[in-house]
C-alpha cells in the first residue's frame, strides 16, 4: 500500500456513515470504520487512496486553470457526490453523468452545474431532464433534430431553460453530426424553441483516451481538436458564437488544454487512475497516481505457488484486462492469472513457493478499469496512511437509465 492511503481534504469531508440493512433479523456488518487498520477492512472492498486522490484532483485542476480551460470531471467514473464535491471545491465548474438518472444523486446533493454528456430520449428520460433544469444549470447533447423538438415543448411547458449541444464526431465513430449542414440543422431547430439555448458543441474522442503510443494519442487529439474547431469557424461564419466546445478524457486532457479549441475537458479516470490508463505511455509530469485499489484477502493456500484471494468477476471488471497486484506486507510480487465468480487466482514467483505464510493476508489489487468496478460498490473505503478515515457512498451506482 503507498503510505499516502489518506483521507479526503477538508473541502470533501462529508462522509456518510452507511447504515447497514437488516437482513432477517441480523445486521449486515459494516465494511469498516473510521480508524480501522487496512486488514481491518471487509473484503472485498474498494479502497481510496485520498493522498494520491487529492493530488490527481489537484494536479489536473491546476493545469487546467493555466490554460483558462475548465474542468467538468465525469462522474460516470465515480458515481459518488462526495467526490464530486471534492472536485468542485479544486474549481471543476461542474460534473459530466453519462445517463439521465445517474445525475440524481447529484442534483439532490446540490451540484448545480450538471451536463449530460450522452443522447437520450423518451418521455421519461425527457421530463426527468426538465425536473432537474428546475434545480439545477443542465446541459443535455443532441445528434438528430427529433431529439429536439420533444425536449423544447417540455422544456416551455415547464418553464426552464435548457442548454443544448449538438454533439459533432470527432473520430469516435458512434454519437455526433458528421457534416456542417448537420450542425447547422440542430443549431436552427434549438433556436426555434424558447426552452432552449444553443450551448456549444460537445466533441468528445473516447477511443483516443486509451491509445497507448503518448505521439499517436497527442497526434490523435490533434485531429480531434481540428475537426472541433472547423465546426466552431462554421458557425462562426454564420454569426454563432460557440460559448462552449466540451470533450476530451484522461488520456488527452494534455493535449485539450493545449489546444486553443476546448474550453472545457470531461476527465474521469484521473481521480483513480486505474490499471489501464497506468499502462499508457506518459511525459513528464502528466502519470497520474494510482489511488483505487480493491481490498482482497487470501483466503486459500491449498497448493504451493499459488494463493487464492477473495476478489474475483463479482468484485472486479475484467473488460480492460485483469486486476494488478499492488502490494502486500509480504515479499514477492505475485501475478493475478484467473479470475471467476468469488475467486482469483494468483501466482507466486515460483511454483514451488511456500504459500502457506500468505493465508489470512490483505493485498491490494489495482482494477483494469475503474468506471464498472465502482458499479459494482456501494461505498468507498477512504483511507490515509493505513487508517480508515471515511466511508463514502456511491449513490449513482446502477443509476443507468
Amino acid at each position: 500500500m503507498p503510505d499516502s492511503v489518506n483521507a479526503v481534504s477538508t473541502s470533501a469531508s462529508v462522509v456518510s456513515s452507511l447504515v447497514p440493512p437488516v437482513v432477517g433479523g441480523i445486521a449486515v456488518p459494516p465494511v469498516a470504520k473510521a480508524g480501522d487498520a487496512l486488514a481491518q477492512i471487509a473484503t472485498p472492498s474498494l479502497v481510496l487512496d485520498l493522498d494520491a486522490f487529492d493530488a490527481n484532483i489537484e494536479r489536473m485542476a491546476s493545469a487546467a486553470a493555466a490554460r483558462g480551460v475548465a474542468v467538468r470531471p465525469h462522474a460516470k467514473a465515480h458515481k459518488s457526490t462526495s467526490i464530486a464535491r471534492a472536485q468542485m471545491a479544486a474549481g471543476a465548474v461542474g460534473v459530466c453523468c453519462q445517463k439521465v438518472t445517474e445525475a440524481i444523486p447529484f442534483v439532490n446533493a446540490g451540484i448545480g452545474n450538471i451536463h449530460i454528456s450522452n443522447e437520450f430520449v423518451g418521455e421519461a428520460r425527457i421530463s426527468l431532464a426538465v425536473a432537474m433544469a428546475a434545480r439545477v444549470t443542465l446541459s443535455v447533447c443532441v445528434d438528430d433534430v427529433r431529439q429536439v423538438a420533444p425536449l423544447g415543448m417540455a422544456a416551455k411547458r415547464a418553464g426552464v431553460r435548457i442548454a443544448v449541444l449538438p454533439e459533432v464526431d470527432v473520430g469516435q465513430g458512434r454519437c455526433g453530426v458528421d457534416s456542417t449542414d448537420a450542425v447547422a440543422a440542430l443549431v436552427d431547430a434549438i433556436d426555434h424553441y424558447e426552452g432552449l439555448r444553443f450551448g456549444g458543441l460537445q466533441a468528445y474522442h473516447g477511443s483516443a483516451q486509451h491509445i497507448a503510443s503518448w505521439d499517436l494519442r497527442r497526434d490523435t487529439a490533434r485531429q480531434a481538436a481540428d475537426k472541433a474547431a472547423a465546426y466552431v469557424r462554421f458557425l462562426e461564419a454564420r454569426g454563432i458564437t460557440c460559448p462552449v466546445v466540451t470533450g476530451g478524457g484522461t488520456g488527452t486532457a494534455e493535449f485539450d488544454i493545449e489546444s486553443g479549441v476546448y474550453t472545457e475537458i470531461q476527465p474521469g479516470s484521473y481521480a483513480f487512475l486505474d490499471g489501464h490508463y497506468g499502462s499508457l505511455e506518459w511525459r513528464d509530469d502528466w502519470r497520474f497516481r494510482h489511488g483505487l485499489f480493491l481490498a482482497s484477502t487470501v483466503m486459500s493456500t491449498a497448493r504451493p505457488g499459488v494463493i487464492v484471494c477473495d476478489a474475483g468477476l463479482k468484485s472486479v471488471a475484467t473488460d480492460s484486462g485483469l486486476p494488478r497486484f499492488w502490494s502486500s506486507q509480504q515479499a514477492g510480487k505475485p501475478h493475478y492469472r484467473t479470475a471467476s465468480d468469488e475467486h482469483g487466482v494468483l501466482e507466486l514467483a515460483s511454483a514451488t513457493e511456500d504459500s502457506a505464510p500468505w493465508l489470512g493476508e490483505t493485498i491490494l489489487l489495482v482494477p483494469g478499469h475503474c468506471d464498472p468496478t465502482v458499479n459494482l460498490y456501494d461505498r468507498y473505503v477512504a483511507v490515509r496512511h493505513g487508517r480508515v478515515e471515511a466511508l463514502w457512498a456511491i449513490e449513482a451506482r446502477g443509476l443507468s437509465q
